[in-house]
This record gives C-alpha cells, sequence and structure tokens, in this order.
C-alpha cells in the first residue's frame, strides 16, 4: 500500500458564501478493507484513491454524520416513496462501472443542478470519471444501480462496505423523475440494506445547516455527529444529536 498525503492552499467553499476551505488529503493506492473503515470512522471522504477531509482554519460547519440504520423508523412518507419505486428495479451490488450510460446520466444530472441550483458546471469523461468514481474501489467500493420500467439507467448509488456500515460516496440520478424522489429512495435503500446486513451505520459525509444541499442529512434521524477531525492513531468520538440540540 502506497500512501502520499498532500493539503490544498484556500479555495472557495463550495458550500457557504464568502467562506474559505482548505482540504486535506491522502492519495493511497491498493488501501484495505480496514484502512478505509478506519478512515471513514475518522471523517475523511473517498474519490477514487484520494481520501479527503477538511482542515479549514476558521469554520467548522462541515459535519460529519451518521445515520443510525439500526435504530431508524421509516415513516409513512418513505413508504410512499417506497409505493412510487414499486416498479423502480435495481441491481444490488456490483463494482462501480464505467459506459455510455453513466457519464450521460452524471451529466443530466449535473447540467440540471447547475440549472436549478447554481452548482458548478462539471465537465465529465471517461477518464475523469474512472480516476473520481471507479479506481481505488478495491474490495469495499460497490454501485447500486436503479433502473426505470424501460429497462433505462436512473440513478447510479457509489457506495463503500466498511466494518461497522456503509460509506454513502456519490448519488445521481435523472432529475426529471420527480415523482420517484430517487435521492431519497437510495439513502432508504441503504438503510434497509444495512439492517438487512446487520450494519449499524450510514456514513453520509458532510452535513451543513446553511447549505440547502446538504442539510437535508439532517432530518434522517436518529444519527450521530464526528466530535472532531482527530488523527487517525487516535479515536474517532461520535455523539448523538438531534436537530436544535
Amino acid at each position: 500500500m502506497t500512501e502520499i498525503p498532500f493539503c490544498t492552499l484556500d479555495f472557495s467553499c463550495p458550500y457557504l458564501d464568502g467562506r474559505a476551505a482548505r482540504s486535506e488529503y491522502l492519495y493511497i493506492k491498493d488501501c484495505d478493507f480496514e484502512y478505509n473503515s478506519s478512515l471513514v470512522q475518522h471523517g475523511y471522504r473517498r474519490f477514487g484513491r484520494y481520501f479527503q477531509k477538511p482542515i479549514c482554519a476558521a469554520c467548522a460547519e462541515c459535519k460529519s454524520l451518521r445515520v443510525d440504520a439500526a435504530n431508524f423508523k421509516f415513516s409513512r412518507s418513505h413508504r410512499r416513496v417506497y409505493k412510487n419505486n414499486r416498479t423502480t428495479a435495481y441491481v444490488w451490488q456490483s463494482r462501480p462501472l464505467l459506459n455510455d450510460a453513466r457519464l450521460e446520466l452524471f451529466a443530466l444530472y449535473h447540467d440540471y443542478m447547475h440549472l436549478k441550483k447554481g452548482w458548478p458546471l462539471q465537465e465529465i469523461d471517461f477518464e475523469r470519471y474512472d480516476e473520481i468514481y471507479v479506481q481505488g474501489h478495491g474490495d469495499f467500493g460497490k454501485e447500486i444501480s436503479y433502473y426505470g420500467e424501460d429497462g433505462r439507467l436512473i440513478c447510479v448509488d457509489l457506495i463503500d462496505i466498511v466494518d461497522d456500515g456503509i460509506s454513502s460516496v456519490y448519488c445521481y440520478y435523472d432529475p426529471y423523475l420527480p415523482h420517484l424522489s430517487l435521492g431519497k429512495f437510495s439513502l432508504l435503500k441503504q438503510i434497509e440494506f444495512a439492517q438487512d446486513l446487520g450494519l449499524r451505520w450510514i456514513y453520509l459525509g458532510y452535513a451543513v445547516e446553511q447549505c440547502p444541499s446538504l442539510a437535508y442529512k439532517f432530518s434522517y434521524e436518529p444519527y450521530e455527529i464526528l466530535n472532531s477531525y482527530v488523527e487517525l492513531d487516535a479515536p474517532a468520538v461520535w455523539e448523538g444529536a438531534r436537530r436544535g440540540v
């Protein structure tokens, strides 16, 4: 296993206007299951072979959040989402895949988010997608792919299996099917899969109260928040929390 640490210079925060951000990275070739689990539990997010956590000097708004899947209760509204997707098929689970259908769906999703929510426009090609979403998957990186009635790919949910849960890497979907609530459906399926596998946690990455694209994560209770970003040789302390407490 090869590991190269580095960090960025300050850059414009993608979540909060007017804030500066900085990230610490580990580039790891041939990361194994146990080490990836430890990194996830310490608040790192994986993209390809790159593992990242925030080290912003004057801001601590990025809260690493994990949902307690073992104690999660599906509500009436959640059951409606399931009902709306009763004809949606899925493949659980394959290695991360790369083909034209995935690139086209990724572009569709990001073009929509750019127009509707002002997200930065992301240019993607086979090489870039492979670097960020396929490489480094080892024996833990998986893909859950969802298909509509016509057999068309409509959602891709990239995850890592860790020793105590599922880590959400990235999800993208057809935004022109709002009645399916595919983003919510894919997360509910993660919780269901974790329960079936006897895994307790869904690691959702960063939740930011003032960023609508990330604040939704606080609604999946019960959850825990990582107390602070500590070194890997120190214990990661997660604390139970509820919104507004």
